[in-house]
């Protein structure tokens, strides 16, 4: 019961991943924006898809929210990983931006898991 949470809350984040980045997709072609606002964007979405998925396994299992709201952060990065290392064929990421991202994903997973 407890990993089918984790994974029904990991196809949630995944899929408001994917609805968020096309609305910045759009964003990006109707007002122009630079690359910096474009990065500031993908971690905000990153971030905000592991919030919302803690939140959503803390809802589901209702006891230790904030571990299955770090499970659902580390389980959103590693897939992350792979689809990026699949898409590329090759790692493509410097260790400090790899550290970086797991750091978001964990404390975005966490803190929906203790705020639900």
């Amino acid at each position: 019961m407890k990993i089918r949470a984790v994974l029904k809350s990991l196809l949630f984040s995944y899929a408001l991943t994917g609805v968020s980045l096309l609305l910045l997709a759009f964003l990006l072609f109707t007002f122009d924006l630079g690359e910096t606002a474009v990065d500031a964007g993908i971690i905000v979405v990153y971030v905000f898809a592991c919030f919302m998925g803690g939140f959503m396994a803390g809802r589901m299992v209702r006891k230790d929210k904030y571990l299955w709201g770090v499970a659902t952060g580390i389980a959103y990065y590693f897939l992350l990983l792979v689809v990026s290392f699949a898409a590329k064929g090759k790692w493509d990421m410097s260790v400090a931006h790899a550290v970086t991202t797991f750091f978001m994903c964990l404390g975005g997973g966490t803190l929906g898991g203790m705020l639900s």
